[in-house]
């Protein structure tokens, strides 16, 4: 996906988004990884969200994040603290 990444209409309008709020980065690095997100509740819970990027600039739902963590269940140890 490399250069093919950056012919993509989104990723030119992550890029221009980003820039406009003021963020240039390091530029350091690959810059071809994809990141993601997990939540991921203790125990035997397991994985509540997963989110990868699709492309350049691609986030999670908030609302999504919001929901997964709120189905957390407490530990034992959490709720002593």
């Amino acid at each position: 996906m490399r250069s093919l990444g950056f012919a993509r209409f989104g990723v030119w309008r992550n890029l221009l988004q980003v820039w406009r709020r003021g963020y240039h980065g390091n530029r350091k690095g690959e810059g071809f990884v994809l990141g993601g997100l997990y939540v991921i509740g203790p125990e035997n819970q397991g994985i509540l969200l997963e989110h990868h990027e699709k492309e350049f600039g691609n986030k999670a739902a908030l609302s999504a994040v919001r929901t997964a963590v709120s189905r957390i269940q407490k530990t034992e140890e959490t709720r002593d603290n």
